[in-house]
């Protein structure tokens, strides 16, 4: 017979933690590559786009993180 499987909370934090990581990657380099190509198809190489969109992106999953680090 098979010992239950113990859960801790340290467990669950760390795979919230690692989420939200990933999540703060993903939707910051969407975001910057969206300014790139908004930056390179419309106003001629600037670069304000890549910042404003990688700065969203980031603040959407830190958002996110911050509702799911509370729960």
């Amino acid at each position: 017979m098979a010992a239950p499987k113990v859960r801790f909370p340290e467990d669950d934090f760390g795979n919230r933690l690692d989420r939200c990581c990933t999540d703060v990657l993903i939707k910051g380099s969407t975001g910057l590559f969206v300014g790139v190509t908004f930056s390179l198809l419309m106003l001629k190489r600037k670069s304000w786009p890549l910042l404003i969109g990688s700065g969203f992106g980031v603040g959407v999953a830190f958002k996110t993180c911050e509702k799911h680090l509370n729960v």
